[in-house]
């Protein structure tokens, strides 16, 4: 059984922190685009509704096959959030596989916020017995698909609930 636990990342502009109900606040107004929904679906959450979400997170996954590991990410020169990752670790015989999520809010697209951090989250999962890393895409998500491509993913041709898995083997 593999337990990871959210640790600090650091990167050339940003610092991806393990995420804390405190950071509710100022992620509400981070994720308040509803165009951050279209290819994931829902709506932007309150402040409360993130704040009661990120304790259940804090708390861990009843499975004690899978470890939850999120963060903020926080641009450092402007000293503010402007974001969220996430990998969700689950134990197999071969030691664990990860699936990757991120978010970056509207006003910091288009700056290489995501690839940074989500390349800064593949080179932390190198350190830990991880041997694959996923990610689900919309197909139309280009963006996103980019992210994952700089992060070292590529398309695989599975899909789930209409997005594709993207993959990368770590030796």
């Amino acid at each position: 059984m593999i337990t990871l636990r959210p640790e600090t990342i650091r990167t050339d502009r940003l610092t991806v922190l393990p995420f804390q109900a405190e950071h509710a606040g100022e992620m509400a107004t981070v994720l308040s685009d509803p165009s951050l929904h279209t290819f994931i679906g829902g709506a932007p959450d309150t402040a409360q509704a993130l704040r009661a979400r990120y304790e259940r997170w804090a708390a861990g996954s009843p499975d004690p096959t899978e470890s939850w590991c999120n963060w903020v990410i926080q641009l450092r020169d402007a000293a503010c959030l402007v974001g969220t990752l996430q990998a969700t670790i689950t134990a197999d015989d071969r030691g664990a596989t990860a699936e990757i999520a991120w978010v970056v809010g509207t006003p910091w697209q288009r700056r290489g916020i995501a690839i940074e951090a989500a390349q800064g989250l593949v080179a932390w999962l190198r350190k830990h017995p991880v041997h694959t890393v996923t990610a689900h895409i919309h197909p139309d998500h280009k963006p996103s698909a980019a992210v994952a491509t700089a992060a070292g993913l590529m398309p695989t041709d599975q899909w789930h609930d209409g997005e594709i898995r993207w993959q990368l083997a770590i030796s």
